[in-house]
């Protein structure tokens, strides 16, 4: 425990400003005023619960809704019964103007709540066995699982009740009620397939086999932009799940940094001590001397959605409903409800890609002729079955666009521009802002928000990222264009999935074309290419036979790429080589200077010319910089 406390030591000489305000009062103490807060109206709540403690049992202002909340509820992994998933919908469709959110993490948020009505919400949401305790702030957040669990044809280690009991560990006890310095995100799974992101939260239980025995591999830190890590860490049973968890958040409540915000989550303590030294202490905290890893188990693709269904253990089905964006309605969940107690067995499941499953389906067919599967169809298209957006501009403080109908746009563009077999699958992951709640990191093609110029003028655009993964351990994808205005990012991304269209394999994933094809070329090299292509597409410029090429040996250097591109470019448009000789690794061109492009081809658009120019100029200074500022010569 030495090397903690000196990095505790080493942050601990200030505190920010909330530890301060979590010093000034009992978290409780605003819960135990609900009542008289419903019964005297906004007004007569005091700031600090309406910034902070209220949010610790799920209760948030919203500035973007003046004087009105939104509760977020806690529901573990995702798994509803048919009446608890009606009595959400009444009180959406009765206090919240019937709109519902469906998150990334499984849960819901019910929006648009006056104070007043607040306390009769949770009274009956407590009847069903709901709650909001702990969604906000500095709390063990909702636990995910795998949102079948043992339904699962994959599953070999039953976890949700072991979830539930992780979850009582801290569940409305004043010891762990905003005792932590940030936000705490636990997962665990016992199937084989990635179904609730298992790799990017601060403790992850993980299917695991050591030495023939079935357990949990523990990996910790991850976060926005940051895949968890590997523990070194093997424990099997509920005992040492229980004591490896309380240990973990223990440690982290005792000498977790409460200075800066921004760097107080688990992985700048563990950035801080090294994980192997957190490891041994886990162990002494725990009083036990776990096993080390074993093989890692929970390493296939989430590949459900494209059928529109999911065969379950006993025969029967999870038949799927697209959400797009998360955007729902409480009638429409009440709906659902009612079709699982008709059809199937009275379940329901919410999953991270913010869409839904109604289970223990038999009569596939009949269930989807009702009215619901209308607008909520098991699948829609390549670009709406894996769509996910954050809460955005209209619902969050944090927000700099507006985010699920700009993902709702961009999809309909792309089904439109770049229809796709359903057996294709593409991950379009979208975040309003940096913080990352659209978990953009781990799109196939992933947006974050931020402002961007068009035509001299600031407006809504993204940062496009590619090359995330959900398979393996997961991996964080790499921003191939920076600031794109919303009007052109379509045209991109278009032009990247019809590369993805004409090259891929049958039943070949976007993830999976990544890895065959992208993953040769630099990520620079990747953005040049989506917007050259975007802008021969939109200029109806000929450039057939140009595009990605399966296992080009660019060995992903950007000065080679930029040359070799420029070289098949000028020979797609003259005819001609532009040099009789090169060598390769000297950059020695053994000719004159090409000729002029456009005296060639006096039709080309000048803007192309002079980026083919850069492209294969005599002097490499003058060619280095053609990725970066590709924007000044190609414009839509």
């Amino acid at each position: 425990m030495k090397k903690l406390q000196e990095a505790y030591e080493a942050r601990a000489k200030k505190i920010n400003k909330i530890e301060k305000l979590k010093q000034t009062k009992d978290a409780f103490e605003a819960w135990e005023k609900l009542e008289y807060y419903a019964e005297n109206g906004y007004d007569s709540i005091p700031e600090e619960d309406k910034s902070y403690f209220l949010k610790c049992f799920g209760i948030y202002d919203r500035p973007k809704t003046p004087r009105q909340f939104m509760l977020k509820l806690r529901i573990p992994a995702g798994h509803l019964t048919a009446k608890q998933a009606r009595v959400i919908g009444e009180c959406a469709e009765e206090f919240g103007q019937d709109y519902l959110d469906l998150t990334t993490r499984s849960q819901c948020e019910l929006r648009y709540l006056d104070i007043e009505n607040i306390p009769t919400i949770l009274k009956r949401l407590e009847d069903a066995d709901i709650n909001a305790y702990q969604t906000g702030v500095d709390n063990v957040r909702g636990i995910m699982g795998d949102p079948f669990d043992d339904l699962a044809l994959d599953n070999i280690l039953p976890s949700h009740t072991l979830l539930l009991k992780m979850q009582e560990e801290i569940l409305f006890k004043r010891e762990w009620v905003s005792q932590l310095p940030r936000k705490f995100n636990t997962a665990i799974t016992g199937c084989t397939a990635n179904r609730c992101n298992i790799f990017v939260h601060d403790l992850c239980f993980v299917l695991a086999n050591k030495d023939g025995v079935y357990g949990y591999n523990v990996y910790l830190g991850g976060k926005v932009g940051k895949i968890a890590k590997n523990a070194d860490i093997f424990v099997q049973g509920e005992e040492q799940v229980l004591a490896c968890f309380k240990a973990v958040i223990s440690l982290y409540k005792k000498y977790g940094f409460r200075d800066n915000r921004n760097k107080n989550r688990l992985f700048f303590l563990l950035e801080a001590v090294g994980i192997e030294e957190f490891a041994k202490a886990i162990r002494e905290e725990a009083g036990m001397d776990f096993a080390t890893a074993g093989v890692t188990m929970t390493n296939l693709d989430y590949f459900e959605p494209d059928h529109g269904k999911v065969q379950l253990k006993d025969g029967t089905f999870a038949v799927h409903s697209v959400v797009p964006s998360g955007i729902f309605t409480g009638s429409a969940l009440q709906e659902a409800a009612a079709l699982s107690l008709e059809y199937g067995s009275g379940q329901i499941r919410l999953d991270m890609e913010q869409s839904l499953y109604i289970l223990g389906i038999k009569d596939i067919d009949s269930l989807q002729k009702e009215s619901y599967f209308e607008k909520y169809p098991s699948v829609r298209s390549a670009y709406f079955n894996h769509l996910i957006a954050c809460a955005g501009t209209e619902h969050c403080p944090f927000g700099v666009i507006e985010n699920k109908n700009d993902a709702i746009e961009m999809a309909e563009y792309l089904s439109k521009e770049v229809p796709l077999p359903l057996d294709a699958r593409v991950r379009l992951y979208w975040s309003a802002c940096p913080k990352g709640c659209g978990i953009h990191g781990l799109g196939d093609i992933g947006f974050e928000g931020c402002k961007a110029k068009y035509n001299g003028k600031s407006t809504s655009g993204v940062h496009i990222s590619v090359g995330g993964k959900l398979i393996s351990e997961g991996v964080e994808g790499h921003t191939v264009i920076k600031s794109a205005p919303l009007v052109l990012a379509h045209r991109y991304v278009a032009a990247l999935v019809f590369e993805y269209a004409r090259m891929r394999k049958k039943h070949e994933s976007f993830e999976r074309f990544f890895d065959r094809v992208l993953a040769n070329y630099s990520f620079a090299a990747i953005g040049f290419m989506m917007r050259l292509l975007a802008y021969a597409h939109y200029k109806e410029i000929d450039l057939k036979g140009f595009g990605f090429i399966e296992n080009i040996p660019t060995l992903r250097n950007e000065e080679f790429e930029v040359f070799e591109f420029g070289r098949k470019l000028y020979y797609l448009l003259t005819k001609k080589e532009p040099y009789s000789a090169v060598e390769r690794f000297t950059n020695v061109l053994k000719s004159e200077k090409p000729e002029d492009i456009r005296k060639l081809v006096p039709e080309i658009d000048e803007n192309i010319a002079a980026l083919i120019e850069r492209c294969i100029h005599p002097d490499e200074t003058k060619r280095a910089v053609v990725f970066s500022e590709l924007t000044e010569y190609v414009a839509l």
